[in-house]
This record gives C-alpha cells, sequence and structure tokens, in this order.
C-alpha cells in the first residue's frame, strides 16, 4: 500500500488532470498500480484498467463529478475535495491479471499506421 495525493486519485477516477503534480502524478500512480513502466500512450488504458479499482477502494469517490474542471479552477476544485474527502489516500496497486502488459511499440503499431512509427536504436557507449 502507498499514499498517494487525492488528485492523483482523482485523475484517474474522473478521467480529468487535476493532479497537482500533473501528469506526473498520473504516471506515478498508474505505473505503482499496474507495476509497470507505461509509456504516454498506454496511460488511457491502464486509467481504464485502475479505475474501477480504485473506486473500490475509496467508493466515496463514485459520486465526484469532475465536469467543470478547467486548467484555471482546478486547484480550488481540488482543494474542496480534500476538505470532503482528506488530502491523501491509500492505495493498493491492482491484480496482476487485471493488467495487461504489452511492449509499448507493439502496442503503439496497434494504434497508429506502422510505417509512421520510426525506431532509433542508440548504440551502447562503452565507458
Amino acid at each position: 500500500m502507498r499514499t498517494f495525493d487525492l488528485g492523483d486519485v482523482l485523475s484517474i477516477t474522473t478521467g480529468k488532470l487535476v493532479s497537482p503534480r500533473h501528469i506526473e502524478g498520473v504516471y506515478d500512480i498508474l505505473n505503482y498500480m499496474t507495476r509497470d513502466n507505461l509509456f504516454t500512450h498506454q496511460l488511457p488504458r491502464a486509467m481504464q484498467e485502475c479505475a474501477p479499482w480504485l473506486l473500490r477502494q475509496h467508493p466515496q469517490l463514485a459520486e465526484v463529478d469532475a465536469e467543470s474542471v478547467t486548467p484555471d479552477n482546478f486547484r480550488e476544485w481540488l482543494e474542496r475535495q480534500s476538505e470532503m474527502f482528506g488530502a491523501a489516500l491509500v492505495v493498493e496497486p491492482i491484480p496482476q491479471d487485471d493488467h495487461e502488459r504489452k511492449n509499448p511499440l507493439t502496442e503503439l503499431g496497434e494504434m497508429v499506421d506502422p510505417e509512421k512509427i520510426i525506431v532509433v536504436e542508440v548504440p551502447e557507449s562503452n565507458p
């Protein structure tokens, strides 16, 4: 178990970026919950996998409405949520069977035309 800022958790459950650490908070909680090292294009899938588990762990968040949140008002909105739910929540990882591990390049190839993917191989440096 690990404690996360409420904004990190709500970024996953609401689909709105309300983490005080912005996208870093999203990477942090999703990597922890999935036990993976996700690439940007993998975040939406991981959010779909993790959101139900977060709501099982913290059912009080199920009714949180973030529809009116904007980049300009998210801090005030998050402060109001923190007053209701606390500034941080304990989170457990999801069961390993509930996260599909995919090679990031393979998954990217499933999302876009493979001909548009350019792989750059960096030679190992000799110290």
